[in-house]
């Protein structure tokens, strides 16, 4: 899916205020490895069109007219148009780790560590509905992260249960809460009262430092909870192999002790998570740190970050291009 070159993964910034060439561009350099993910355990696995369209126009009505757009550039077919809806799809696991520092200028912080071959390496600069949005693309127009121009940013992380339901891939739900909401409040209430297929953790912050995270679950409404940080369990430890494979409770537990020093620092913050524990060198294991992002909500600004490189992006100045960024060579200190 992403374009691997020597061990390096290339990562894209695109401007297109509208859907148009480029996406469609990517829609086809990325629709084939996309399809078999879909279809991995046959098309009868997955819901039929009629079935997305009505989940969409019930819980998600604002995407509509972005989404009828893209099935339209995807060339209009209806698996195309099952996959665009990211209603009921086949189950994925990440780890992740993402954390709020709420000082005079707040900011999110998050790793994500994924496959590096399963990651679009995509940042999208988009004004679909009239507001803009910076964020990395996942599932062809979800996000795994992002900020909007009223100053919301949010990242999510694997919640830690292996259970699966009916409902959406929580990149799409992140687009929609950047799509149409402005604060914390707004957005956790967003997350709450839509459906997912798996278990995520979701962190939000605005641009007045309010911030929460939302635990969702399949089959219940999401639990909103005012914490600054999270990885890959929620309440407790439920997956404790998966917990183990990733450190999520050591990562996790190093967030919060950093967040109750009063004279922890922004840049302190950022370069935690350069290191371990909450670094990743697990790439063999498909959980290695393949991006670091901080967003800066009052600032409208955001880095994108590699031990020794980084990559700034904002409203006002966003820098389209591309980066070759090498990953499993690193060895950050400890």
């Amino acid at each position: 899916m992403s374009l691997i070159r020597n061990q390096s993964l290339l990562f894209r910034a695109i401007d297109e205020a509208r859907p148009g060439p480029a996406w469609q561009a990517l829609h086809h350099e990325f629709w084939p490895s996309y399809q078999r993910w879909y279809l991995q355990s046959g098309e009868a696995a997955r819901p039929y069109y009629l079935a997305c369209l009505r989940a969409l126009k019930d819980h998600m009505p604002e995407l509509l007219s972005t989404y009828e757009s893209l099935v339209e550039l995807a060339g209009g077919g209806d698996l195309e148009a099952r996959f665009l809806s990211l209603y009921c799809p086949p189950p994925y696991v990440s780890a992740c780790s993402q954390a709020v520092w709420p000082g005079d200028r707040p900011l999110l912080v998050r790793n994500y560590d994924y496959p590096a071959q399963l990651c679009e390496g995509v940042i999208l600069r988009t004004a679909w509905n009239g507001r803009q949005v910076i964020g990395v693309s996942d599932c062809m127009w979800g996000l795994l992260d992002g900020i909007n121009e009223d100053g919301l940013a949010l990242s999510l992380s694997f919640g830690g249960r292996r259970k699966v339901g009916d409902g959406f891939g929580v990149p799409l739900l992140l687009r929609y809460v950047l799509e149409t909401c402005e604060r914390t409040a707004d957005a956790a209430r967003a997350l709450a009262r839509i459906p997912v297929h798996m278990s995520y953790n979701v962190t939000i912050v605005d641009r007045s430092g309010d911030f929460v995270t939302v635990y969702l679950v399949p089959g219940e409404r999401g639990d909103v909870r005012r914490t600054a940080a999270a990885t890959n369990h929620q309440r407790r430890v439920e997956w404790k192999q998966h917990a183990s494979a990733t450190a999520s409770v050591e990562r996790h537990r190093r967030l919060l002790l950093m967040l109750q020093d009063s004279e922890l620092s922004a840049d302190e913050l950022i370069d935690a998570f350069l290191r371990p524990p909450i670094y990743s060198n697990a790439f063999d294991r498909g959980f290695g740190t393949l991006y670091s992002a901080a967003y800066w909500p009052a600032e409208g600004r955001a880095t994108y970050f590699w031990p020794g490189s980084s990559w700034p992006q904002s409203f006002t100045h966003f820098n389209a291009g591309e980066r070759l960024v090498g990953f499993d060579q690193y060895t950050p200190a400890g």
